[in-house]
């Protein structure tokens, strides 16, 4: 009898930091996100946009200096990412913290610990540009996302009810931070 393929394949898992996404590295982060934002999971967006919109802002993404994008890979197809900003050149009583923003793992890809992955990326990516802190923020619906910087000793500083509106219902947000 033959040996059951699926019960033996293990995964596997990448994360990186990008400079450069090639076309199909476009297609499947737009892909992942568009999954994403349609389980609640997006990074703003409520709905997803157009297909070009979405390869756009990815296209736009890896202009800005100021912005590190981290993706992760599932069996070499990118399920997930997240964003480092950098604070404006003009706020030097901040330029110690840095951004955590855009985090999101498609659906089809939960469950393998890339989100704590894509997060540990992004802290040594962080120490490693001189940052001392993090900061994110997160709608209070997006439980898994919590999770996530919660097991990583992310601690909350506050709460906004008003953070975000989502079917003419406000959402509560919460605010995040991480001294590395």
């Amino acid at each position: 009898m033959p040996p059951n393929l699926l019960q033996e394949h293990t995964p596997k898992l990448s994360v990186e930091t990008v400079d450069q996404l090639t076309e199909r590295d476009i297609h499947e982060l737009s892909d992942a996100a568009e999954t994403a934002i349609l389980s609640g999971g997006g990074f703003g967006w409520l709905s997803p946009p157009p297909k070009s919109v979405m390869e756009d802002y990815w296209r736009g993404v890896q202009m800005i200096p100021d912005r590190h994008l981290i993706i992760s890979r599932l069996d070499k197809v990118i399920a997930g990412s997240c964003q480092i900003l950098r604070p404006p050149k003009n706020n030097e009583a901040q330029k110690f913290s840095c951004q955590l923003t855009t985090f999101f793992v498609a659906p089809w890809a939960r469950g393998h610990g890339l989100a704590k992955k894509i997060v540990a990326e992004a802290e040594a990516l962080a120490k490693s540009e001189g940052f001392v802190m993090i900061n994110l923020d997160v709608r209070a619906t997006q439980n898994r996302a919590i999770q996530s910087f919660e097991a990583r000793d992310f601690k909350c500083y506050a709460q906004n009810d008003f953070y975000a509106k989502v079917d003419k219902t406000y959402v509560s947000g919460f605010y995040y931070h991480k001294e590395l």
